[in-house]
C-alpha cells in the first residue's frame, strides 16, 4: 500500500456510498437477497433523532476502499458498554494489504478510549481468511455461544397474533 489510509466518521451525504458498501458485503458474504435497507431508512437510522450506529470509511487517496459499521451494547456482567462491529469490509481487489487491520485497530483504540469492556463481532462460520485474520490479532471465537435472531416478521408475529 503506497498510501495511507485515512479513516473518516461517515457524514450523511455519504449514504449513497454506504448503501453501496453494503450492497458489496451482502454479495460476499452471498446476502444480497436480504438487503432492504434505503437511503430513506438509513438516513432515519444513521442521522436521525436517535442514531442507532456509526460508520466509519477508510480512503486511500481519496477514494473510499472499506468501511466499518458499529454500535454499542452493554454486559451486565462487565458492568460497562461494549463496541459491537456490525460490518467491516474492504474492496476485494485491496485485501491483503492492512486496509482490514487499520480499520480494526483504529475501532479498538476508539474502544479503548470510551472505556469499552469488550468488543465483539459475528463471522460467517465459511469464511475462514475473515477467520484467521481475527485469530492473528487475538480475538477467540465465543464456541460455546448460539446465536438466535426473530426478524421483524417473527417479532410482529408475537405482538400481533
Amino acid at each position: 500500500m503506497n498510501s495511507e489510509l485515512i479513516i473518516k466518521q461517515a457524514v450523511e451525504e455519504d449514504i449513497p456510498l454506504l448503501l453501496s458498501f453494503i450492497k458489496k458485503i451482502a454479495g460476499y458474504e452471498k446476502l444480497s437477497h436480504e438487503v432492504i435497507t434505503t437511503e430513506e431508512i438509513l438516513r432515519e437510522s444513521l442521522f436521525g433523532k436517535k442514531p442507532s450506529a456509526e460508520v466509519v470509511f477508510g480512503y486511500l487517496d481519496n477514494l473510499p476502499v472499506s468501511y466499518a459499521v458499529y454500535f454499542y451494547n452493554f454486559s451486565t456482567f462487565i458492568g460497562k458498554k461494549g463496541l459491537y462491529l456490525e460490518d467491516l469490509f474492504v474492496l476485494p481487489e485491496l485485501r491483503g494489504k492492512g486496509i482490514g487491520k487499520k480499520m480494526l485497530l483504529y475501532l479498538i483504540k476508539k474502544a479503548v478510549d470510551e472505556n469499552c469492556g469488550r468488543m465483539e463481532w459475528a463471522v460467517l462460520d465459511w469464511n475462514e481468511p475473515a477467520i484467521n485474520f481475527y485469530k492473528s490479532l487475538g480475538a477467540k471465537p465465543m464456541d460455546e455461544w448460539t446465536t438466535f435472531r426473530m426478524d421483524e416478521s417473527a417479532l410482529k408475529k408475537i405482538v400481533q397474533p
